[in-house]
This record gives C-alpha cells, sequence and structure tokens, in this order.
C-alpha cells in the first residue's frame, strides 16, 4: 500500500506522523512509505533518515494524495484538495469537531481518529491521549520551574537555606501524575487533587500528598468513580467543597499545575480570579487545559490566555495550548509508535487494507465513511 506522511501545517505543530524507526517496519511489509521534503526536521527526523529506512521523499501534494495519509493533526480546509476520494486518513482528528468531520466525509476520506481509542488494556500500546499527555505533564513543570523565580529545591547554603517550592497539581490523570514525578525530581513539595479517590493511592506512591475531600452522598461517590477511565462531572455540592479546599492549598502554593479536561466538555474552571489574587507575588500556574474553557480562551483558570503567558494580580499564567509540540522529537517517537500499533489492525501483509468493524478499536475509532459522519 502506498502511505504518505505530510508534513504539519497547524499553527506551532512540530511533530511528525511517522519516524524512520516506524517507515523501517513498514517498508519491511512491504508498504511504499512518501513523506513530505522536511516533514520530520522540527522532531529531528531529517530526509536522510528517512531515505535510510526506505521511504521516498516527495512534495506535498505527493504525499497527501497517497492512498492511506498519516498526520498529527486533520488536515486544514485548503489541504484536503490534494487528498484522493476512498484515501483513509489516520490521525488526531478531534471527535468532538463536528464541522470537521463533516469536512473529511465531504471530501470522500476514510477518517479514523485515533483519541477515540477506548481505554482498554488491549488499546493501551495505540493511546495517543495518554503518550501525549504525559509529554504535557512533564513539560508544564520545565515551563513552571522556568517562569518562577526562585528554586525548586530546598537549599541549604552558607547564604541561608532556601525553601522547596509547594507546588500543586490539580487533575491527576497521564499529564498530573508525570507532573507530579517530574516536580518531585527537581525537589519540589507537592499536594494535588483530583475527583477520583482511585488516584489516591497513585499520588501518595509518587511522593505527593492527596488533598482528600470527603463524599457524602452516593452521587457524589458514583460520580467519582467515573467512566472508562475519564473523570464524569461531580455534583455541585461536593465541588463547593472541594473548591474551598482547593482554594486554601492554591493560597500557599508557588506553582499550580492544572490538567482537568472532560472529553467533548469545556474544561472546569478549578482555578477563580478570587484564587488567583490570594497567590503570593510571582507564583506560577501552567493551565494544561488552555483554550479549553467555556469561551474557548482560558481553560482551568479563566485569566487564562490560550496560547500566551500573561501576568494577573502578579501571578505569572502560562496557557500553551500544545505542549507536547514543544517536546518534538520523543513525542513524534512515541506517537509514532501509537500509529503502527494502529495500523496493525487495518493492514495485512497479504489482504492490504482491512477494516473490520467488529473490532471494538477500529469501530470505535471510525469517524468517516463513504462521505458520511459515522461516529458512533
Amino acid at each position: 500500500m502506498r502511505i504518505g506522511v505530510p508534513s504539519e501545517t497547524a499553527a506551532g505543530e512540530t511533530r511528525v506522523a511517522a519516524t524512520a524507526e516506524t517507515v523501517r517496519k513498514l517498508v519491511a511489509q512491504g508498504h511504499a512509505v512518501q513523506v513530505q521534503s522536511g516533514a520530520g526536521q522540527a522532531s529531528a527526523q531529517t530526509d536522510d533518515a528517512y531515505r535510510a529506512a526506505g521511504a521516498e521523499i516527495v512534495d506535498a501534494r505527493t504525499a497527501a494524495a497517497a492512498e492511506l495519509v498519516l498526520k498529527v493533526r486533520a488536515p486544514q480546509h485548503d489541504e484536503l484538495a490534494d487528498y484522493t476520494p476512498g484515501a483513509v486518513l489516520v490521525g488526531m482528528l478531534d471527535p468532538f469537531d463536528a464541522e470537521g468531520l463533516q469536512r473529511l466525509a465531504s471530501a470522500g476520506l476514510t477518517a479514523f481518529a485515533l483519541e477515540a481509542a477506548p481505554r482498554t488494556t488491549r488499546a493501551q500500546s495505540l493511546d495517543v491521549l495518554s503518550s501525549q499527555a504525559n509529554i504535557a505533564g512533564y513539560k508544564a513543570v520545565i515551563m513552571a520551574a522556568n517562569a518562577y523565580p526562585r528554586f525548586f529545591p530546598m537549599l541549604m547554603t552558607a547564604a541561608g537555606t532556601v525553601k522547596a517550592a509547594k507546588v500543586v497539581v490539580l487533575g491527576v490523570g497521564v499529564a498530573g501524575l508525570q507532573a507530579i514525578a517530574t516536580a518531585k525530581r527537581l525537589g519540589a513539595t507537592i499536594e494535588a487533587s483530583d475527583v477520583r479517590p482511585s488516584v489516591k493511592e497513585q499520588v501518595e506512591s509518587l511522593g505527593a500528598k492527596f488533598i482528600d475531600v470527603p463524599y457524602e452522598t452516593a452521587e457524589e461517590r458514583e460520580a467519582a468513580e467515573g467512566v472508562g477511565g475519564y473523570a464524569r462531572p461531580m455534583p455541585p455540592s461536593w465541588l463547593e467543597r472541594q473548591q474551598v479546599e482547593v482554594a486554601k492549598r492554591v493560597a500557599a502554593a508557588d506553582v499550580v499545575i492544572t490538567t482537568a479536561l472532560i472529553p467533548g466538555r469545556a474544561a472546569p474552571t478549578l482555578v477563580t480570579e478570587a484564587m488567583v489574587q490570594a497567590m503570593k507575588p510571582g507564583s506560577v500556574i501552567v493551565d494544561i487545559a488552555a483554550g479549553r474553557g467555556a469561551d474557548g480562551v482560558g481553560g482551568n483558570c479563566p485569566l487564562t490566555q490560550a496560547g500566551k503567558t500573561v501576568v494577573k494580580h502578579g501571578v505569572t499564567l502560562i496557557g500553551e495550548t500544545n505542549l507536547p509540540a514543544l517536546v518534538p522529537a520523543d513525542a513524534s517517537q512515541l506517537y509514532a509508535r501509537n500509529v503502527l500499533d494502529f495500523l496493525k489492525l487495518i493492514l495485512s501483509k497479504d489482504e492490504g487494507l482491512k477494516i473490520d468493524l467488529a473490532d471494538d478499536i477500529v469501530a470505535a475509532c471510525l469517524m468517516t465513511r463513504d462521505g458520511k459522519v459515522v461516529r458512533a
């Protein structure tokens, strides 16, 4: 099969959907891989490395016109003219972007959105959300440490002792856990909060303290368990108590990392303007949910500005919207392996493309086919 790997054209996107490592494996399976010239440059993947792996270096139109196209982000509107009707597209296509999916359907593409893969043991190797969130959690702490005007670790010097930074992580999914681990390595003291009681043990195993808010009703306890590995919206009664408890910890914090996202919904507000005002001058907030707030600009904090670093009430708010793209070499390596593992489900060495909708992963990821949006 002819597989194309075009360059990413979305603003600030530095990742690439295939690396020399994964290209070599696809070529070994008998596929012809065409990579757009310069597609991997920002990810430390050179054209020479792709050639050595067996790929052909081509222009943008040739890569996009392949039978199977591998992307990180969905192609933009003006790119779709280069795609071949009936071709297969695999990437992070945003399953909740109805307008974007309709464009892909109108272009005649069979499109698979890898973010829609079920959170099951079998799908772990192709879980793009986890692989990229892991990087986001790491980078969030590094950016916070860079913006924070003091040390992270405790230092005992001849001039006196410097206290360790206090870090609060709100939302303990994959990104939150990596943020805890990274902040711990840098010597900070860490507290973390999440709506799911099951993560308390994980938080404590990484050396952080869990901010515990007791559940008072069966409704609160049921919502806290979540569905399919994701958190569910919590009842207002619990959220009010959590906000009071978290506000105390945020006021004393030097750095706050917020990571709370619910698929298909606006990011919940975890840090209010009043909480920011109570923080110490020089404190830092890294809002991983930037741009996902109800207004499309903020995130877990309404003062966040998507794509910008701003100072409000003496607190630095970092609103980077694509943290994995700031670590493009490793982000691309992990993403490309996720893609390769998904392709094993739809590509056969002997039969070529084979879309088996009896496979729960394939069925869940299929977004468009035969000119229609088919997402369940």
